[in-house]
């Protein structure tokens, strides 16, 4: 298969993975009414925002603690394609065990205990395919521009075709994601490994990985801006409806308002990463981004909110394939998996943060508290950042990969 059509695969892969996820993002509070036994005094806000919270943080848990194992794993044998496919199929089951268990009166215990296992294996799926294409050649900002188009897509058409499927049946949108999760699992099986050729152990793995601190900085962005997207899952979701009155459907495209232009601008931003380097997209971009997170809890209506989403996605876009690039630029050939797992376990780890904190700040504070502290710190981290940014080693921070460059110089 040519490096055009495992990118294909590989994208396509990482864009089931998350429009599965995000399909049930908008009907959320009327989702977790199933199991969650909340009294009928409480408001959607309230209720939302408590079940919900746990909800989802109970997958992004299962991310955190296992995406960095399933990197290191994938190093230290050689192979990617298995276990994308176990983690797909593993995470097809976890999402029909959810249904199920709404028919078997079971606890809400027991459902984020099942939710916690979705998610230990969903992020195989999502976080190899991710390393799969940091094997591929091509330019790294090309490659990571095709997994945020991916990422893009998924959560751009996910919220609202989730959101409409939410409308006729609570649990809709957790079927559909079950048996979409299937394809990518058996059609990545079409697609040749290219893991770096040589084995070491998993924990050798990760000792070579500490070699390279560099990779803190993009760590730090990629924590900052999932926490962000984590954010918006919850208490935008649950602001949106309760602020705008609005049902599940006119939610799902509310967020796709912002999820839209933040997936057709991937690749480009990434090809445009490539040429004038990392720091500029991620340092101004990241600055922006934080601006207008604050400016949507001002808007004064629908309109305007929507308006201010579509430049949300329009900063965010510039930023997040030059952190992914950033990434792939300061691993080495044999710590792809590691690097992009460790990648994925902060950023889970920040989606948990916006999830968990971003509901208690804004149960505690209010909407609007919440939103200026979370766009804050993105532009906190930003400016604090930009010192270290600037004296990133540009011979380490590659505009094309060598490998692949010597291939064609030799051609």
């Amino acid at each position: 298969m040519t490096v055009r059509r495992t990118r294909t695969v590989l994208a396509a892969t990482v864009f089931a993975v998350l429009f599965a996820q995000v399909l049930l993002y908008p009907g959320i509070t009327d989702l977790v009414a199933l199991w969650a036994d909340a009294p009928a005094s409480e408001s959607l806000a309230e209720t939302g925002l408590d079940a919900g919270k746990w909800f989802l943080a109970a997958e992004f848990a299962g991310f955190v603690l296992f995406a960095g194992a399933w990197g290191a794993l994938s190093d230290a044998l050689g192979r990617r394609v298995p276990l994308i496919t176990a983690g797909a199929l593993g995470g097809a089951l976890g999402y029909a065990a959810l249904a199920g268990l709404a028919f078997a009166d079971a606890s809400f215990g027991t459902v984020l205990l099942v939710r916690f296992a979705q998610g230990a294996l969903t992020i195989g799926a999502f976080s190899l395919s991710m390393t799969m294409l940091m094997d591929l050649g091509g330019g790294h900002g090309r490659n990571m521009g095709a997994a945020g188009i991916a990422i893009g897509l998924g959560t751009a058409l996910g919220a609202p075709v989730g959101g409409r499927l939410a409308d006729l049946d609570p649990l809709a949108p957790v079927v559909a994601a079950s048996a979409l999760l299937v394809v990518p699992g058996l059609l990545v099986l079409l697609v040749g490994d290219r893991a770096p050729a040589g084995r070491e152990g998993v924990g050798a793995a990760f000792v070579r990985l500490r070699s390279r601190p560099a990779l803190s900085l993009p760590y730090a962005f990629g924590f900052i801006d999932r926490l962000t997207a984590g954010f918006f899952a919850l208490v935008g979701t649950v602001y949106f409806r309760a602020a705008f009155d609005l049902d599940a459907t006119a939610t799902g495209l509310l967020l796709g308002a912002f999820f839209a232009p933040f997936a057709l601008l991937q690749y480009p931003m990434g090809v445009v990463s490539d040429r004038i380097g990392r720091k500029i997209p991620i340092a101004l971009g990241s600055t922006l981004y934080g601006i207008v997170v604050v400016a949507v809890v001002l808007a004064p209506d629908v309109s305007l909110v929507a308006l201010l989403l579509v430049l949300t996605g329009v900063t965010g876009a510039f930023m997040s394939p030059a952190t992914m690039a950033l990434v792939t630029d300061l691993a080495g050939e044999r710590e792809r998996g590691v690097a992009m797992g460790g990648y994925n376990v902060v950023g889970s780890l920040g989606f948990l943060v916006g999830i968990v904190g971003g509901g208690t700040l804004a149960a505690a504070f209010g909407f609007t508290v919440a939103f200026v502290v979370v766009g804050l710190a993105e532009i906190a981290l930003a400016v604090a950042a930009l010192p270290a940014l600037s004296r990133v080693d540009p011979e380490r921070v590659r505009v094309f990969d060598r490998g692949e460059k010597s291939e064609r110089e030799s051609a």
